[in-house]
């Protein structure tokens, strides 16, 4: 995102241009989740071990959390249903890819607390986690800012 926003800084692009990359980026995590899925183990993205159902066993003899199918379905869900969640969001350029970025890292920050993590930084949390976490604070701090930034300057004249 931040090499996007630089390259269109030095190409002179001010458009909002990330709602056209919404559904290329569902896409993306269906196509990468599959890979990451079939790569079993040796992908590391599994989830922690689990008595429920539909707990898949990557070849340890442990059935864990298919965290990477969990992923996939809300891809899935995002992609078909972009045009009902979108829509709303069409008034301003941006806002939907604005509202996919946050809603991909809450879910992060919320998935990889069912993940094995090999070092826990602060708070218990993955790196992973933190980064999440830092991406929502950047997000928000940058949106107060921008609004901040447009608001209209009062008259001082009397």
């Amino acid at each position: 995102w931040l090499g996007v926003e630089v390259g269109k800084k030095i190409a002179g692009v001010r458009s909002r241009t990330g709602d056209d990359f919404v559904r290329p980026i569902l896409v993306g995590i269906l196509i990468g989740r599959i890979g990451c899925f079939l790569a079993g183990l040796n992908d590391g993205t599994y989830g922690l071990p689990t008595e429920m159902p539909w707990g898949i066993d990557f070849g340890d003899g442990i059935p864990r959390h298919p965290t990477q199918l969990y992923e996939w379905l809300l891809a899935a869900a995002a992609l078909s249903t972009h045009r009902w969640w979108a829509q709303p969001l069409a008034h301003e350029a941006g806002l939907a890819f604005r509202a996919l970025i946050a809603s991909y890292l809450l879910w992060r920050l919320l998935i990889d607390a069912i993940k094995p993590v090999p070092y826990t930084y602060p708070l218990g949390l993955s790196g992973i986690q933190w980064l999440c976490l830092l991406g929502l604070l950047a997000m928000a701090c940058e949106r107060s800012w921008r609004r901040s930034d447009q608001a209209p300057v009062a008259s001082t004249i009397n």
